[in-house]
């Protein structure tokens, strides 16, 4: 089974691009909600006492811990050590299901693919790119989101000129739905299928 890792910086399309893979009938982990339900189960606990006052009934309040690690380097290694393995294990259990079930291909979709090193875990790796006028206008879209706080994200990120450069397929997600559906199709057929 070929391990694919998807990629790309935020309001790139990967989320799309995600979707478009499991459309293909190609299974996908998607580590941000992983994330979502660890947040809600397993991590929540060991968050608390990492970080008082950022879990409510036993949910993380997504916004106090990310006001609480944001810009705090040594906070943030905390909160990964934590989360990190949870989600690995998540992942490792996807890929066993996925090889036992007779997936010739298998979709990780890890925001932070690059940045954490991920990309060793992966045969091949797709980066999802648009145009950075077209990433900033879908970013400054989204509820809660400001110029301040899309810059503090880019600025923990590999730059999308390296993505691209680091990948072995990117999908441009800027032309519309039906070339990244296109797209993915190719990456799919060539990678030999679902």
């Amino acid at each position: 089974m070929i391990v694919l890792g998807l990629t790309g910086s935020i309001g790139m399309g990967k989320s799309t691009a995600a979707a478009m893979f499991a459309d293909e009938g190609v299974p996908v982990h998607d580590a941000d909600a992983a994330v979502h339900r660890l947040y809600a189960g397993r991590a929540a606990p060991l968050i608390a006492a990492a970080f008082p006052g950022t879990v409510i009934d036993g949910v993380v309040d997504r916004a106090a811990l990310g006001a609480e690690v944001l810009n705090d380097p040594a906070g943030m290694q905390r909160l990964e050590a934590i989360v990190h393995p949870l989600v690995r294990a998540e992942e490792e259990a996807f890929l066993d299901a996925a090889r036992n079930s007779g997936a010739k291909l298998a979709v990780l979709d890890i925001p932070l693919l690059y940045e954490t090193g991920a990309e060793t875990r992966c045969d091949k790796v797709v980066v999802v790119s648009a145009p950075a006028e077209i990433q900033r206008e879908r970013v400054l879209r989204r509820p809660g989101m400001s110029e301040e706080k899309f810059r503090a994200i880019l600025a923990k990120q590999l730059p999308d000129a390296e993505k691209r450069a680091r990948a072995d397929f990117v999908v441009d997600t800027g032309d519309g739905f039906d070339a990244t559906r296109a797209a993915v199709k190719a990456v799919v057929a060539e990678l030999g299928g679902a």
